[in-house]
């Protein structure tokens, strides 16, 4: 009876092979006939192990349960204690053919020392608690993989959302049953979900993600502690933004770990979408532009010379979108180049560059430009380099978009304006998108001189904000219940501004001609 009833784990093993076993889920198996007799009914199994030393406390790794039948006890009080001081779990002791009984000394010294006791039948062999054990671990180590392969998915659908952050902190929290916090290094929350904790945990909450957040060497990548029976843990997010993860649950359950982890993972990647070489050239081109630099000059740096294509971009719930959601937004559009806010607003703005072929990228490289292949053309001539392309920009999910026409540097301001009317029409007309088109067809062959000055002449009557509605009315086919949407005006607002540009112009707004000059005139600015 002294060689052990399954394999030993080296000395070095970090931990157990399985989820540890609640020992009353043991006692549980009725084929066993196991009998608690002494000490707590509480205890976590990691291991079996059976040894008829006198002193098994050499060869314990802590969390066993010990298979033993006495043959070699002597001092009950003394086995105990040894025992207690290795970390085992519990004690099995086996009745018969070496004591009829378990002895009333091994009783009370279990009880006094707080070590679970348990009566092992004669008909029960070791061996089959020590596989009944494996059993178990098995069926909990597969519950555990089913529990985080269902969380993964959770996560990555929610990471796929419109509001990517929120909602995988809305899962991890629904998953593990607690409370998930997203906080800056200063202890500030950023979001938020599930049952707030005490406010006692709460503080103790948000001192443990400090000591992750700390952007310095030796920092620990996470921190746990227990504060009134709540369960805290702290992750660091990767990316250098100094965010953590922070997390209360009553309870704590085998794989709560690994989804934490697959929740910082996407955190991380969500939190901090650019990083490396685009960032220090973002940050070279702002120092730049605040040094004297003109927009054209640090154009190379931002990854396009252009044309820029300016994006408006407003929740289509109506609520307000913070910095990382925005910033989510700007990666799937293909842009790092997202302001999520103007003046308190809810309108994000993004900056998307055009897609230059390979040779437009060369030659931005200056030298490199001289060592381009060209392709001879029929006529003895070049193939001319490939021009800059506009971007796609398809809709979003849960997102209203106004896009601007491609650009050039010079003209970005127009094109923010273009795209703020183009929101504008697209919330009022309900579409996920509304593109500003740059002008073609007839009015293309007028040139564009003549064309601007032709419209502030007839223009000159009215005021910027007759003009705007004006300008949005026509769009709209004349609609008073869309306009005034798209305006955020009240619809008689719109009855009177119109009715103000009819006097101001003295026209007839019904006259499909005089529609089509101002539409044509309006465009030009």
């Amino acid at each position: 009876m002294d060689e052990p009833s399954m394999p030993t784990p080296p000395a070095h093993s970090p931990g157990p092979p399985a989820p540890p076993i609640p020992l009353a889920e043991l006692l549980a198996s009725k084929d066993l006939g196991l009998r608690r007799i002494a000490g707590p009914a509480d205890a976590d199994l990691l291991w079996v192990h059976t040894s008829e030393m006198a002193d098994p406390y050499p060869y314990l790794l802590g969390g066993e349960l010990l298979l033993s039948a006495g043959v070699l006890l002597t001092d009950p009080d003394h086995y105990v204690a040894r025992l207690v001081e290795a970390g085992a779990a519990a004690l099995g002791f086996g009745v018969r053919p070496v004591h009829e009984t378990v002895p009333e000394a091994l009783i009370e010294a279990c009880d006094r020392y707080g070590l679970p006791l348990l009566e092992v039948p004669p008909e029960t062999p070791f061996t089959t608690i020590a596989r009944a054990v494996w059993r178990l671990m098995a069926e909990a180590r597969h519950r555990e993989l089913r529990r985080v392969t269902r969380a993964q998915q959770a996560l990555a659908t929610a990471a796929a959302r419109p509001d990517p952050v929120p909602a995988v902190l809305h899962q991890l929290a629904a998953q593990l049953s607690g409370r998930a916090v997203l906080l800056t290094g200063r202890g500030e929350e950023v979001h938020a979900a599930g049952r707030r904790p005490p406010p006692e945990a709460a503080a103790a909450l948000a001192r443990l993600a400090r000591v992750v957040a700390r952007e310095r060497p030796g920092s620990p990548a996470s921190a746990t502690d227990t504060h009134a029976g709540t369960h805290l843990a702290a992750y660091a997010l990767g990316g250098g933004e100094g965010l953590a993860l922070a997390l209360a649950t009553r309870r704590r359950e085998a794989g709560d770990h690994t989804v934490a982890g697959i929740a910082v993972v996407l955190l991380s990647l969500l939190a901090a979408p650019h990083q490396g070489a685009d960032a220090a050239d973002r940050s070279a081109a702002l120092v730049r532009l605040l040094l004297g630099a003109t927009p054209a000059e640090v154009a190379p740096l931002l990854g396009s010379p252009g044309p820029w294509t300016v994006i408006h971009a407003r929740r289509s719930d109506g609520t307000t979108a913070d910095a990382l959601t925005a910033g989510a937004l700007g990666a799937s559009l293909g842009s790092a180049l997202v302001d999520a806010g103007r003046e308190g607003g809810d309108t994000v703005r993004v900056l998307l560059p055009s897609t230059a072929g390979e040779a437009t990228r060369e030659a931005v490289g200056g030298e490199a430009a001289a060592r381009r292949e060209v392709t001879p053309q029929p006529g003895g001539g070049e193939e001319p380099p490939t021009p800059p392309q506009a971007p796609t920009v398809t809709p979003q999910p849960g997102w209203t978009l106004g896009v601007s026409a491609p650009t050039p540097l010079a003209a970005l301001d127009s094109a923010d304006l273009r795209a703020a009317r183009a929101l504008a029409h697209a919330e009022a007309t309900r579409a996920p998108l509304t593109a500003d088109t740059p002008v073609t067809g007839l009015a293309a062959l007028i040139p564009p001189d003549q064309a601007a000055a032709h419209a502030r002449t007839l223009l000159a009557p009215l005021t910027p904000p007759l003009a705007d509605t004006l300008r949005c009315w026509l769009s709209l086919h004349g609609s008073w219940d869309r306009t005034a949407v798209a305006l955020a005006v009240h619809r008689n607002t719109v009855r009177q501004r119109i009715g103000r540009c009819t006097v101001l112009l003295g026209t007839d707004l019904n006259d499909m001609d005089v529609r089509t000059e101002l539409w044509f005139a309006l465009r030009q600015e």
